[in-house]
C-alpha cells in the first residue's frame, strides 16, 4: 500500500508543477494540436478534437523519461 501512495503523490506533485508551469508561462505548450495529423472538425454545433500527433509525441517524451528513471 506505501508504493501506491508514493506513486499518487508524485503524479500529483508532477500534475502541480505542471499547471504551475502553464499558469506562469502558458506560451510553452502553444504548439500542442496544432501539428499537421491533429484532426481538428468544427460545424455550427459540433466541435471535435483528436490531437493524435501531439500525443504520439507525448508518448515518446513520456517513454523516454520513464526509461531514463528506471535505470
Amino acid at each position: 500500500m506505501d508504493f501506491m501512495a508514493q506513486w499518487i503523490m508524485i503524479a500529483g506533485a508532477i500534475l502541480l508543477i505542471l499547471g504551475a508551469i502553464l499558469h506562469v508561462a502558458p506560451w510553452l505548450l502553444s504548439w500542442f494540436g496544432k501539428l499537421p495529423g491533429d484532426i481538428r472538425i468544427e460545424t455550427e454545433r459540433i466541435k471535435v478534437f483528436i490531437p493524435i500527433t501531439s500525443m504520439i509525441i507525448v508518448s515518446i517524451v513520456l517513454t523516454i523519461i520513464i526509461n531514463i528513471f528506471k535505470r
